[in-house]
């Protein structure tokens, strides 16, 4: 009957403990601020670059390769493939400490008093000890470390996504650059076949040292630029075997025309953004591990209750035990509530609460972060695709001045000058309009990774 006692004031106790938030759920964030994208995209199509693989989103075989060796060789992804083991052990332990601690804990002893016959005694207990997770403490310590696991493995999932972006990036800026060594030696070789031809011209007269002088020092000058891209190329190409983890080396690779540019990218609708980009993901697991941080933080007021025993043989209890021992075996339950730690309990609750409110706020930015770069990756592609055709055009109409005034320094209508100046134009747009393709590139390699690259391989 007196037990029954204890029912009401523990069923009160659990209510009280429930109302100061010990057993509360952390609820994961469901919305996303209106026009998380900004007002001039549109985010009503479910469909995203991010539902692609990345095999689908990077079609080029070579840069496929490349893509493979990187994952499984780029020394930042591997160490978070690590944090995430890590992670993983510690989860783990945060559930065994469910489970009671076992110990053999085997003693011996020799004693003689006043020169008599030595005593010998032992014992060989097995010991065991269990907290009772009656206040949540292990609970919240368990859900903390299961916060921590998933945000190992967004982490993981991010620098997968930047690793592949990255190869990418470089890979395109490569064939940016091969495509400009093109043009530049092509000039510089048309240059340097002008500037013989008017030192032909002007032994017969037809022509002057200015005019050569000048056709030669433009060759020399597409030569000097063919030089500076090709250093350019190196060190693009060393970023290249950084990424993959290797000594640097050439490698194969397709053209710049010959890439998929794709006629339509789609973001999707902004609410996809929680689940696929991994670090808005991470940062809403940092935001429920500071609130699972508060939980154990509250449940360190309340008493920690611990079950102990111990069992085994002992021949050292006294009179009632001879050799070779009796079986002697122990229970205890003891109950520890905290009255005063100084003040290390109430300072605690206030850090991991304020830094619960640090992690709200970070994922709040991270999440604004995330949109403005998809807003800025698909304005970026939008007006490369648009600059495409403009610089097509440009390209057209400076050959076609360009082949003009050629025709009429033949007839002795124009100058060198001019034939010059109108060259000088066409590699200047050529180059540009390679460029172009290249920022086009880059725009769809910013969408996929500004949307997580979430797609499955």
């Amino acid at each position: 009957m007196k037990r029954t006692r204890y029912i009401p004031l523990m069923a009160a106790s659990a209510l009280l403990m429930s109302s100061c938030g010990i057993y509360t759920h952390y609820k994961p964030v469901q919305e996303t601020p209106e026009q998380l994208y900004g007002q001039e995209v549109a985010a009503d199509d479910t469909a995203s670059i991010a539902d692609q693989s990345w095999r689908e989103v990077f079609t080029d075989p070579h840069l496929q390769a490349l893509i493979e060796q990187g994952l499984s060789a780029n020394t930042d992804y591997l160490s978070a493939l690590q944090r995430v083991k890590e992670a993983e052990a510690t989860l783990l332990s945060a559930r065994l400490a469910y489970l009671p601690s076992l110990a053999l804990a085997p003693q011996g002893t020799v004693s003689s008093w006043d020169h008599g016959k030595a005593t010998q005694t032992y014992s060989l207990p097995v010991t065991a000890s269990w907290e009772f997770d009656l206040f949540g403490k292990l609970r919240n310590a368990e859900r903390q470390q299961k916060a921590l696991l998933a945000y190992s493995q967004d982490y993981s999932q991010a620098v997968r996504t930047q690793v592949i972006a990255g190869i990418a990036n470089v890979y395109y800026t490569l064939l940016m650059l091969d495509e400009q060594i093109d043009i530049t030696t092509r000039t510089a070789q048309s240059w340097k076949e002008s500037a013989a031809a008017t030192r032909a011209l002007m032994k017969a007269g037809m022509a002057d040292e200015a005019s050569a002088a000048q056709m030669e020092a433009a060759a020399l000058s597409a030569e000097a630029q063919v030089l500076t891209l090709k250093e350019q190329r190196n060190t693009t190409r060393n970023s290249l075997s950084a990424l993959l983890a290797e000594t640097p080396r050439d490698y194969e690779r397709g053209t710049l025309a010959g890439q998929d540019y794709p006629d339509h990218l789609q973001a999707g609708i902004p609410l996809q953004l929680l689940s696929r980009r991994p670090d808005v993901r991470a940062a809403e697991r940092s935001l429920e591990r500071a609130f699972y941080a508060t939980n154990s933080a509250r449940a360190a007021f309340y008493p920690s209750i611990t079950l102990s025993g111990s069992a085994g043989w002992s021949n050292s209890g006294g009179g009632m035990i001879t050799n070779p021992g009796k079986f002697l075996a122990s229970a205890v339950a003891s109950l520890t509530q905290p009255l005063f730690a100084q003040g290390k309990l109430v300072g605690q609750l206030k850090i991991v609460r304020a830094q619960q409110e640090e992690a709200r706020l970070a994922f709040q930015q991270t999440l604004l972060n995330a949109g403005m770069e998809v807003n800025e990756a698909l304005d970026k592609w939008q007006t490369a695709r648009e600059k495409t055709e403009l610089y097509a055009r440009q390209v057209e109409k400076l050959q076609t001045a360009y082949n003009s005034t050629q025709l009429k320094m033949q007839y002795g209508n124009t100058t060198y000058l001019e034939v010059l100046t109108a060259q000088q134009s066409l590699l200047g747009a050529e180059l540009t309009q390679v460029a172009n393709r290249m920022t086009e590139l880059q725009g769809k390699i910013d969408l996929y990774q500004a949307l997580g690259g979430g797609g499955t391989d």
